[in-house]
């Protein structure tokens, strides 16, 4: 089983590396568009928009909405619900554009669509500027490599078309996030919602790539215990519940200016790397996780060193900040340090992450 895992990641690797052009538009090539692939999907998202961007509440409401898009030069459009959604990136003080939930139609509308066998998928939309939409993009694509056991994600051109008024539509990056359910079935498992469930309690393996990958990343806005930014699911394979991260708007490589770590963890920068996985004393533990992100470095530092789209400061900014990763993985000091942090008891390494209470 191990090996044929090595096989799948490696083949990843290999699929990673020999793409070079990630951003382009399909319907140059005049083939039927599909989700989650590496090409960018034109959109046009219209209705009383300015009504769906005021219901902010805690109870937000579904609004009838249309989205388009063009597949062999036609037009192609689909009715649909949509209302506002999520926590920080929900509220009007945060975020000019909330995040949003499509609700497709259950009947033959969308079938031999873009959007067939879909039901309700999370958009997220820009929230300070539509280049940090890109970055968590790439997290999402960077989490791809190291399992399948991770959430597809799709990047998108979409206008925002609000019908009652004479503007013209406003066209911004967003990115669809794979229905969780979804995500679970394609992986033979079910959610496991079960909350106040421990990191100990987890498949170890799968927890500590996990963990690992949080810190390269350098986010600390997730926990299991409350599921906050992690969904578990569990399979027969699997004895173990896996954690899935998503949500990446708060890590220090997306570089997001509302981003702020958490108080209790007393970091001073969301560009702090803190290490959130439970204490493990022997290093020796680390050894294989450590050596699966080396194999995998060349298929990272290319997600960033062959992208057209991002901006070249950011690109330089990111490699530097991935250079420091592999820094502290391959230096027994520096790895001790950061990965022994958790069993410091006069450190925050034990702080959970409660997050908020009520999720869309």
């Amino acid at each position: 089983m191990n090996e044929l895992k090595e096989k799948s990641s490696a083949g990843l690797t290999t699929a990673f590396l020999t793409f070079f052009v990630l951003f382009f538009n399909f319907e140059s090539r005049g083939q039927m568009p599909q989700l989650f692939t590496e090409e960018v999907l034109s959109l046009t998202l219209s209705g009383d928009l300015k009504t769906v961007f005021k219901d902010r509440g805690d109870d937000s409401q579904y609004h009838p909405a249309e989205l388009s898009y063009f597949s062999d030069q036609k037009k192609v459009s689909i009715p649909l619900k949509i209302k506002t959604r999520g926590n920080f990136r929900k509220s009007a003080s945060n975020c000019k554009y909330p995040p949003l939930m499509l609700n497709f139609p259950k009947s033959e509308v969308i079938v031999n669509t873009l959007f067939a066998g879909q039901n309700k998928m999370k958009l997220v939309t820009p929230c300070q500027g539509d280049e940090y939409t890109i970055h968590e993009y790439l997290v999402y694509k960077l989490y791809n490599l190291f399992s399948p056991q991770s959430f597809q994600a799709q990047l998108l051109k979409i206008s925002f078309q609000d019908t009652l008024k004479r503007k013209k539509a406003s066209t911004y990056y967003s990115l669809l996030l794979e229905n969780e359910d979804q995500m679970a079935q394609r992986n033979q498992a079910l959610l496991f919602e079960k909350i106040g469930y421990k990191p100990t309690q987890l498949d170890k393996v799968k927890f500590l790539e996990m963990a690992v990958f949080e810190y390269l990343i350098a986010n600390t806005d997730w926990s299991v215990q409350y599921q906050q930014n992690i969904k578990l699911i569990k399979n027969e394979q699997n004895k173990l519940p896996i954690a899935v991260p998503y949500d990446f708007d708060h890590a220090g490589i997306v570089r997001s200016p509302y981003a702020k770590p958490a108080p209790a963890l007393q970091l001073s920068n969301i560009f702090t790397r803190r290490y959130r996985g439970y204490c493990i004393s022997e290093m020796s533990v680390y050894q294989p996780v450590f050596d699966k992100f080396n194999r995998l470095r060349p298929a990272i530092y290319a997600l960033y060193e062959g992208n057209k789209v991002i901006q070249s400061s950011y690109k330089i900014k990111t490699l530097k900040f991935l250079d420091n990763f592999y820094d502290t993985i391959n230096d027994p000091e520096k790895a001790l340090l950061a990965f022994g942090y958790p069993c410091d008891p006069s450190g925050t390494g034990n702080v959970v992450i409660k997050g908020l209470q009520k999720i869309n």
